[in-house]
């Protein structure tokens, strides 16, 4: 018998790493150590891991910059409609492995590095994970820039570089606490600043009206330094970029009106400009009205139209000469995305350049502003929209202000003038809320502002219709379209699943990496049984691989033989992460009742940042970090159930636990999540999904069958039946023995017997003002729960439901998110066509 293959062999004889031709390992080994000597250490002796990842990565750094330069070249030389996709938060993870996989590097740089006696995988994990977001609204703007590359279009990710972003969560003692994520403390090999390009930004200040215009006058000045990072398409040689703005002061920062002696305190106030782009706000659907938050949405705004502008008026490639001065063609050549309301300042800002700066008048400004723009919605919970205080604006933005009265006063006249009379209808679509302060609402702008608005998922864009938009549609049918999100086949299955991509291209080739929807060829296999085999081994394979991880990290023992239950997201009452908890406490008491009888074991891991000021989401957490004390420390109970959580819980722990897991948790109350996108990750890993009638999941079991997706729960119309008659918590407690006693353990302490009232909170909202009705669902969900405990006791049964729901996830590509907005919002066309590769390289 041969003996096994070891780790690195196999990953050698995995076709979608690439291949690792003798020249290119050993070209790749010498700019290894070029850069290892010349670029780093220099004068140290002694090489560091870290400098060996830096090593690395500049290596593989060199082989985008060609393409990159290229790519720049060829669309000044092209003159395509170019996208903007502007976004406040871009959460991209980690970008050593998406590069060599996409630039099909990575057997060459495993072949090379392990010629140097060096573990790739080791300095792979020296990298920072780039956390610039806080959840799914970011890592859908990163799926989306893979997607625009990858499919050629000339397109731009516009945002902020934050100096901290997300916070890294510590769990002491069982409650969250923040650290100051420094992912730059290292410097960022990725990233390239670009001086050249620093735009001014204004702020405060007052307005004149002249009879040539108006002038916005005594403004304060903080300039934008640009720095670009590439973004590679996948295998076609197509290098597209991100571009983040980082806040400077000007050199004459508070010293132009300078006070004697006051030379010491200007420089030191320089700070206060260049907290602009220091950290990242840590909600996610959360509004907070602060006014730095403001100056950011702000700050990317101004910066990214004035390099928009400048890239319209000039013409070919490193000219700077101007050649464009009619704005009339801005929409056939500009493209401007909202990522939701944050960069909603974009519309009264090329207002302001085109009517005050360019001389337009309105009208004509008006017509191209909304040709130019386009808005996505994430979310329809009421405390997430945006709705800012006029007076911080007055103070802030006077101009822009004074644009957006003027928005509203046209905006207004055209809602009386087709529904005459209808003071109500006006009031509700205003611009400006009126009552207590003042508002405005960034949402009815950007409504109206754009020729397109879009939701994340066809049960959400119905629901924009007929609940919070419903008069703008009845005004505008034709503006709302729906875009099911997508994620990037790159990142969540070639690179964190390398196993998965290589039994299905074994079968099916490896088209499907670009084409997802070739997925559907798996159907063919579904009972074929060596396929089951591997689907089935693939998956035993990286539970092992994340229980060593879960063993070295977090010194938990768990049985790999367990099913892997998920729950991984935000903490949020809507995401109801208590349902999942009332769950295990059932399950925990059924053990504990029929110690002996043949449980189906699990393991439930539930994993999530909780934003800093979200007193019931910390809550939760503490809540699911006790009931873990108790349950992993009852010896009744032994290895049946174990809960754990995931700490810290962020893209690149993603990649590490999802294609580990069997089972998906999907259990927001129907009608709250506007889509998901880790319901997607699952589905195409292998896990099967226990959700209900929410977001994408809709699809989901759409595209899969029923049969292969565990739905449970009210739907949308029992939501809104159950909101008419009245929720009443108590009617549930009373009638459901199990659910009482789960209710009555927590809020007896059993789960905190030193502070038996620590949940008093938690109980007292569940009984008493629940808005998303947990109490509602559970019965069904336990069944449901029952029933997905069955069928993983018939493995074979299990598996070909995996395959049918991997063989209907090809939908779910952002390759054919991004197609649709390419077509139906932007009016670009995407193409799968190679660019040719610079001369110096293959």
């Amino acid at each position: 018998m041969s003996k096994p293959l070891s780790d690195h062999d196999r990953k050698k004889q995995i076709s979608v790493k690439g291949l690792a031709g003798v020249e290119n390992v050993s070209d790749l080994k010498k700019n290894f150590n070029r850069h290892l000597h010349f670029t780093l250490v220099k004068d140290r002796n002694v090489s560091t891991k870290r400098d060996y990842y830096f090593a690395l990565a500049h290596t593989v750094r060199d082989h985008l910059v060609g393409r990159w330069i290229r790519t720049q070249q060829s669309y000044y030389e092209k003159d395509p409609k170019r996208v903007y996709y502007l976004s406040l938060e871009f959460y991209m993870g980690r970008t050593l492995q998406n590069t060599m996989v996409n630039l099909a590097l990575e057997n060459a740089c495993d072949e090379a590095t392990y010629q140097l006696g060096l573990d790739m995988e080791e300095l792979q994990e020296m990298e920072e994970d780039a956390g610039l977001g806080n959840g799914g609204l970011g890592r859908l703007a990163a799926c989306f820039l893979d997607s625009m590359a990858s499919l050629g279009l000339a397109a731009y990710g516009y945002g902020i570089r934050y100096e901290f972003g997300i916070f890294n969560q510590k769990i002491c003692n069982g409650w969250q606490i923040e650290e100051a994520d420094d992912w730059l403390r290292y410097g960022n090999p990725w990233e390239k600043a670009r001086p050249e390009y620093t735009r001014p930004v204004h702020f405060y200040g007052r307005t004149e009206h002249h009879p040539d215009g108006v002038k916005w006058v005594d403004t304060q000045v903080v300039l934008a330094l640009p720095y670009d990072t590439p973004v590679p398409g996948y295998r076609n040689n197509v290098v597209n970029t991100m571009r983040l703005w980082s806040a400077k002061a000007p050199c004459d920062f508070n010293l132009k009106d300078f006070n004697v002696g006051g030379y010491i305190q200007a420089v030191l106030d320089r700070n206060l400009a260049e907290n602009i782009s220091r950290v990242l706000y840590p909600n996610d659907n959360f509004f907070e009205g602060k006014e730095l938050r403001l100056k950011q949405e702000y700050f990317v705004v101004a910066a990214t139209l004035q390099d928009i502008i400048r890239r319209f008026k000039a013409s070919k490639f490193g000219s700077r000469d101007i050649v464009r001065t009619d704005f009339s063609t801005l929409p056939d050549k500009v493209a401007i995305q909202l990522n939701d309301t944050h960069p909603a300042l974009a519309i009264p800002e090329l207002m302001r350049v085109l009517v005050d700066e360019e001389k337009l008048t309105w009208e004509k400004a008006w017509d191209i502003c909304t040709r130019t723009c386009a808005y996505t919605n994430h979310t329809v919970l009421p405390e997430a929209l945006e709705r800012w205080p006029i007076d911080l604006f007055q103070s802030l933005l006077p101009r822009h202000l004074e644009i957006i009265y003027e928005i509203n006063r046209r905006h207004m006249e055209r809602v009386s003038s087709m529904y005459p009379g209808d003071t109500d209808r006006m009031r509700r679509m205003s611009l400006i809320e009126e009552g207590g302060q003042k508002r405005v609402n960034m949402a009815h702008m950007c409504i109206v502002g754009s020729h397109a608005v879009n939701g994340v998922a066809r049960i959400h864009s119905d629901i924009l219709k007929a609940t919070i938009f419903k008069d703008f549609f009845e005004m505008d049918p034709n503006k709302f379209q729906n875009k099911t999100n997508g994620i990037t086949p790159r990142r969540w299955l070639v690179m964190c699943n390398p196993g998965l991509a290589e039994v299905i291209a074994e079968r099916i080739g490896e088209d499907f990496i670009r084409d997802l929807d070739q997925l559907q060829k798996l159907h063919d296999f579904v009972n074929d049984e060596a396929f089951i085999r591997d689907i089935a081994k693939v998956k035993q394979e990286n539970k092992l691989k994340f229980a060593v991880h879960l063993e070295e990290h977090y010194k938990v023992k768990i049985n790999p033989n367990s099913m892997f239950d998920l729950q991984v997201k935000r903490i949020h009452e809507y995401k109801r992460q208590l349902l999942n908890c009332l769950h295990i406490i059932t399950f925990y008491n059924r053990i504990r009742k029929e110690p002996n009888k043949q449980w189906t074991p699990r393991t439930i891991m539930i994993g999530g940042k909780a934003a800093p000021g979200y007193h019931t989401a910390k809550m939760i957490i503490r809540l699911i970090t006790a009931i873990g004390e108790v349950v992993n420390n009852d010896p009744v109970v032994g290895d049946r159930l174990k809960v754990i959580f995931l700490e810290n819980y962020r893209v690149t722990l993603a990649e590490k636990v999802i294609p580990a897991s069997d089972l998906s948790e999907q259990i927001s109350t129907a009608g709250t999540e506007a889509s998901g996108t880790g319901n997607m990750k699952f589905m195409l890993n292998g896990a099967l999904t226990i959700g209900t009638m929410d977001g994408a999941n809709v699809e989901m079991a759409e595209e899969a069958g029923d049969d292969n997706i565990f739905i449970f729960g009210m739907r949308v119309d029992d939501v809104e039946a159950m909101d008419a008659k009245g929720y009443n918590a108590s009617e549930f407690y009373n009638r459901i023995p199990e659910l009482k006693q789960a209710m009555d353990q927590i809020a007896g302490g059993f789960f905190s017997p030193k502070q038996p009232d620590l949940f008093k909170d938690i109980v007292n909202m569940l009984m008493h003002n629940d808005r998303f009705k947990v109490f509602a669902d559970y019965e069904d969900y336990i069944k449901c729960q029952d029933k997905v405990s069955a069928l993983y006791k018939k493995p074979k049964e299990w598996t070909k439901k995996v395959i049918h729901n991997i063989a209907a996830s090809g939908k779910f590509s952002s390759d054919r998110t991004i197609s649709q907005y390419a077509r139906e919002i932007w009016g670009v066309e995407p193409t799968l066509e190679k660019l040719a590769a610079p001369d110096d390289l293959n």
